[in-house]
Order: structure tokens, then C-alpha cells, then sequence
């Protein structure tokens, strides 16, 4: 099956995708992982010295870097990559287990699902007939299929195998029997639990759509790694009040399982189901990390990123492995493969708060010459709340899509800096990166000393010019550029010809409407050309916003001013 049957996915051949998958993992990693064609199986091509016992693991493809990645020294001796979703064949297994078998036998890491199971279980019996020791570890650490009700050997297979499979390879390393490698590892099985959450399906490797269909706001939480829902779909709360959930849930997992997170604390995987960015993770981290400490439970040491995916799945997992004495050693001790790494050890995590931006705020709210400039601010809020998806739809449009995210940060920061146009001017300039922050600060600046009652509009107008020449001082652009320039400039002119303020609102929206008829040559849409025609440059449409703001708070000061 050709790659152009599903576009949305980068498969050179897809029939072959895993095949050649494992020989582009070879190719990556010439000196670590060898790759057998058929069956399909790759092994490690480097082992610690004092290994005997060869650690053999494997599941359906789509979970990448799982099992594949972690072959080497302090993980994985061979592992084999059935098709998506799909347990290896026992002829797989088999072969694979044949070629790395150490002299004190193998050790056999499965996941629970059935065919799995299966499979694995007919390998080890065809290996003890060939007279190789062999023991299994059933890894079944997924909260969402544990009940009451049935035996523990029901729930799934999920992302606790990530760190089993690494204590278990420096056990290993350091020479550890057979059996004591299989207690090691059932016990670390019964000490883990995972629970995983998505707001979008996998893309189906059979259709090139979504496997299944979520509505704005709806969660499943309890997905499994093969991409399979939750018991019920949920709305979804905030994160903050959804990983504070999971985390209780997980806990009194553990709990139940006579495996409290103690003295010795908990090691920690926040996980990637293939769709979630580093960003969010490591943002998650800190969270969990926060939330976990006002329960009073100690992360000795975490491991944060995408290591059991669900192909393109939208979501993470959280998995805690409550720690006997001497886990976080072999947790911490050092690894050789493609992608598993050695997690950190337990030492405190360099964070300085640095120092605040800008000052004091009731300083910076006295510099206004009166409380016009925080009316306008707060006014221009009120329309920016109103318009802002449209203004990220704009930018979406047009450019990188961050423009509303990026004004949001800048009028909340002003908020804390007292609310006035000067903070407003020191938090754009000093505290909102792209562009469009530090421009914005330059224009405020000028804004800022003649904003008040009963300013003369030629003032006004020679603020707002100012802050254009600031702009295009700065940033190179000119009217005409499709850049906030346009409705800027136009507004200034307006105003510096005795007309009115309503006049430069009009002048600054008709401007920011005309950049719909404007290639880029500055700013967000410079590189998309004539594709961005048809829409309003965003930024142009937020300074309307603030001219707008302007002359509606000032044009009612100065009809109060003029009455008798």
C-alpha cells in the first residue's frame, strides 16, 4: 500500500512500514542494534560484561521508541515489533530469544494482552524443550482495567513496562540469576500502576482518519497504548483538576496494592501516547511534581517523554513505581541504547526565581497623568476578549497562529503591573517576545503621557506617529506591508489633520479590513505570499481594537469635559 492512499501519514510503503522501521533504526544506530529481516527481530549488538541472563521483550508496532529503542547495555538484549497494533508471532520471539540467550537462560517481558500472551507462552515452551532457561514477567500496571471483580491478570499492559524493562537491565548488567531477575521484575510489576487520558484518537493506519471521534471538551480518560477507549467518554476539566485525579486515583492504586508510596518515594513517568509535545510534557512534570509534593510523596527521580506511544494518539500518561531500597540505583544506573536513558539520580532541580519585571506597580500606575490610560487599557481588553479566536484565527491564516496567546500574556502582565497604559508599555516591551510584543511596547510608550482628560487630538495623533516611526525604526516595516502599520498610520494621519477621534477609529479599522487585499512583506505573513489574500492581518485588526478603545474612552472624557 502506497504512502499517497493516507497522506496524513509518512510511510514510504506501508505493508513494509515496520520492516523498514527496524532497518532505518539499524541504519541510525550502526554500532548498537542489529536488525534480522525474518522473522523480524532486533537484537543489541553490545552487552554489559556481566550479563547472563538475556532480557527479550516485544509488542505491536506503533509504540515507538518501545521495545526497539531500548536494546543495549542497561536495557534490552532483543526485541520483536509485530505489525501496528499486533503482538509478534512466536517464531519472532523464539528466534530472537535463541540469538541473545545468555548462559544463564532468558527472561521473557510481556505486556497482558491476549495475544501476546499467546505468543510469548509458545516461545518459552519451544525454548525449555531446546533446553534455554526461560522465566516471563507479565507487566499489567493499567489502572483504568482494574476491578474488584476479576483476577489481577486483568488489566493491560501499558507504560510501567518502560521502567520494569530498565531495572531489569541493570539487574542484569550487574549479573543477577534468572530467578532472581524474575522476582525483581514481578515485583516491580506489583509496585506500578499507569493511568492514560487522550483528546484525540490515533490515526487509523486502515483508513487515515481517527480511529474514533472525541467533541470539543470531551475526554477519554483510561486509553489503552493499542489506542482502545475508555469505558465512557468525559468532559474534560481543567488539567490542573484532571492530573490532580489521576494522581489520587494512582495512588490509592498503589495503595490497594499494599505498595504505598514510602520512605523511598516513587519513580515517575510522564509519558506521550505519540501526539503530545515536549512542551506539555515537561509542563506536566512540574505539575505532577507540585502536586505530588502537597500529598506529601517523594519523586526520587522521573523520566518525562514520549516512550509507549499509541501511533498519533493525543495523550500522555502518568505512571508511578513505588520504590524499594536499592530501585533508584538500578533506575539511575547507566544505559547504551538508542533511547532509553539512565534517569537522573535524586538532586534538586536548579530553579531561581529570577527577578520580576518592571518594577513595582503602584509605582508605575502613578506615572499615568490620570486614570484615562487605565480605562483605555481595560477597554481595549473588554474588545480583545471579544475578538480574540478570530484574531488566532487571523494568525492561523496568515502566519504561526500564537498572535492571540501572545496578546492575552501581554494584557494579563499589564494587569499586574497596575493596570495603566505604563505598564501596559513596560509589559509589552519587557515581558512579551515575537514581534508583536516589544512593537506594541514601543507604541504604548508613546501612547502612555498624553492619555488623559481633554487631550487634544493633534496630540494624540503625533503619540500615535511616534510610536509608527518607533515600529518602523525597529522592525523595517512601512505602510503597506500588511503589518498593524496599516491601521496605525492611517489613524495618526486622521488625527493630525483635526479630525475627530471616532474618524481615526473608522481610519484604523478601514486600514486593518484593507490588509485583506495586501501580499506580506513584513511581519507573520511575509512568507506565505498571495496564500495569505483574503484575510486582515491580525495585528492591524488588534491596533483597530485599540484606537477604537481609545476614542471610546476619551471621546465621552472629553464631552464631560466640555458640559458646563
Amino acid at each position: 500500500m502506497a504512502d499517497d492512499v493516507h497522506p496524513t501519514q509518512f510511510l514510504p510503503e506501508a505493508a513494509s512500514a515496520v520492516a523498514d522501521a527496524a532497518r532505518g533504526l539499524a541504519m541510525a544506530h550502526p554500532d548498537d542494534v542489529g536488525v534480522v529481516l525474518d522473522p523480524l527481530h532486533l537484537h543489541a549488538l553490545r552487552r554489559a560484561p556481566g550479563r547472563r541472563v538475556a532480557l527479550v521483550s516485544g509488542g505491536g508496532a506503533g509504540h515507538e521508541p518501545m521495545h526497539a529503542g531500548f536494546l543495549g547495555p542497561g536495557g534490552l538484549d532483543a526485541a520483536c515489533p509485530g505489525l501496528v497494533f499486533t503482538s509478534p508471532h512466536h517464531r519472532q520471539v523464539h528466534a530472537a530469544a535463541r540469538r541473545v540467550a545468555g548462559p544463564g537462560g532468558v527472561l521473557l517481558v510481556v505486556k497482558n494482552y491476549t495475544g501476546d500472551v499467546i505468543c510469548f507462552a509458545i516461545a518459552a515452551e519451544r525454548l525449555r524443550a531446546e533446553g534455554v532457561a526461560v522465566e516471563t514477567v507479565l507487566v499489567d500496571d493499567d489502572l483504568a482495567t482494574d476491578s474488584a471483580d476479576e483476577e489481577q491478570a486483568q488489566r493491560r499492559g501499558t507504560a510501567a513496562t518502560v521502567l520494569v524493562e530498565k531495572v531489569l537491565g541493570a539487574a542484569a548488567d550487574r549479573g543477577d540469576d534468572l530467578a532472581a531477575l524474575a522476582s525483581l521484575g514481578r515485583d516491580a510489576v506489583a509496585r506500578a500502576r499507569s493511568l492514560a487520558v487522550a483528546s484525540r484518537a490515533q490515526t487509523s493506519p486502515a483508513t487515515g482518519e481517527p480511529a474514533f471521534e472525541l467533541g470539543r471538551g470531551e475526554l477519554e480518560r483510561g486509553v489503552g497504548i493499542h489506542g482502545e477507549r475508555a469505558a465512557s467518554t468525559t468532559s474534560r476539566p481543567p488539567t490542573r483538576e484532571l492530573v490532580a485525579g489521576m494522581l489520587d486515583e494512582l495512588l490509592a492504586g498503589l495503595e490497594a496494592a499494599g505498595a504505598p508510596a514510602g520512605e523511598d518515594g516513587v519513580a515517575l513517568l510522564v509519558n506521550g501516547l505519540g501526539g503530545a509535545t515536549s512542551l506539555e510534557l515537561h509542563a506536566l512534570r512540574a505539575l505532577v511534581g507540585d502536586l505530588l509534593s502537597e500529598r506529601g510523596v517523594r519523586v526520587a527521580t522521573s523520566l518525562v517523554g514520549t516512550y509507549t506511544a499509541a501511533l498519533d494518539m493525543r495523550g500522555f500518561s502518568l505512571t508511578l513505581l513505588s520504590l524499594r531500597p536499592g530501585w533508584l540505583e538500578l533506575l539511575t544506573a547507566p544505559t547504551a541504547t538508542p533511547s532509553l536513558p539512565a534517569l537522573p539520580g535524586e538532586v534538586q532541580a536548579q530553579v531561581e526565581p529570577g527577578s520580576p519585571a518592571g518594577g513595582d506597580a503602584a509605582a508605575e500606575a502613578s506615572q499615568d497623568p490620570d486614570d484615562a490610560g487605565a480605562a483605555v487599557l481595560a477597554a481595549w481588553a473588554r474588545a480583545f476578549e471579544d475578538q480574540r479566536d478570530e484574531l488566532t484565527r487571523l494568525d492561523q491564516l496568515a502566519g504561526d497562529g500564537d498572535f492571540g496567546d501572545n496578546l492575552a500574556s501581554g494584557l494579563d502582565r499589564s494587569r499586574r503591573r497596575g493596570g495603566t497604559l505604563t505598564g501596559a508599555a513596560g509589559a509589552f516591551l519587557d515581558e512579551v517576545g515575537g514581534s508583536s510584543g516589544p512593537l506594541l511596547g514601543l507604541l504604548l510608550g508613546e501612547l502612555a503621557p498624553v492619555v488623559r482628560r481633554g487631550a487634544r487630538p493633534e496630540d494624540l495623533g503625533a503619540a500615535l506617529q511616534r510610536g509608527a516611526q518607533a515600529v518602523t525604526r525597529v522592525g523595517g516595516a512601512e505602510v503597506g506591508d500588511r503589518t498593524f502599520l496599516d491601521a496605525l498610520v492611517p489613524a495618526a494621519e486622521a488625527l493630525l489633520v483635526g479630525r475627530s477621534l471616532d474618524d481615526a477609529a473608522r481610519a484604523a479599522a478601514d486600514g486593518a479590513t484593507a490588509t485583506a487585499q495586501l501580499v506580506g512583506r513584513r511581519g507573520r505573513s511575509r512568507y506565505l505570499g498571495e496564500r495569505a489574500l483574503g484575510s486582515p492581518d491580525p495585528g492591524a485588526a488588534a491596533v483597530a481594537l485599540l484606537v477604537g478603545s481609545l476614542a471610546s474612552v476619551l471621546s465621552e472624557v472629553q464631552s464631560e469635559v466640555r458640559e458646563p
